[in-house]
């Protein structure tokens, strides 16, 4: 029996909820599966109140100085001109992510030098 994918969307397409509700419980069934949305997410956001191990450190306002600030963000990133002038022009930019503690904390200090204000996420 050959599989034809396009003759089985033409179908479902034809189909009512009812009937595509009976398909979904029947599959169910027959391969011992749940059409259910994974609850491990819902989870792991219960968490929020252990420490975290990496942040993101994000540009949420450029300031007054941008050119210190584009200057700033090219020695943090390894940014060209343009690429770091285009994180500052279009905040609120994410500038580094998945950094330690420590080392979002020294960027977030290098950036607030110069005038901008960052957020830790």
């Amino acid at each position: 029996m050959a599989f034809d994918k396009d003759a089985i969307i033409a179908s479902l397409k034809e189909a009512s909820i009812s009937d595509l509700n009976d398909l979904v419980k029947a599959i169910e069934e027959e391969f011992d599966v749940s059409a259910a949305a994974p609850v491990a997410v819902a989870a792991a956001g219960a968490d929020g109140g252990a420490a975290k191990d990496s942040y993101d450190v994000e540009l949420t306002e450029s300031g007054d100085q941008k050119v210190k600030a584009i200057k700033a963000v090219r020695e943090i990133t390894g940014l060209g001109l343009k690429d770091a002038k285009g994180l500052v022009d279009n905040v609120p930019s994410v500038i580094k992510e998945g950094v330690s503690e420590d080392e979002a904390n020294e960027l977030k200090a290098k950036l607030e030098e110069v005038g901008g204000v960052v957020t830790l996420k």
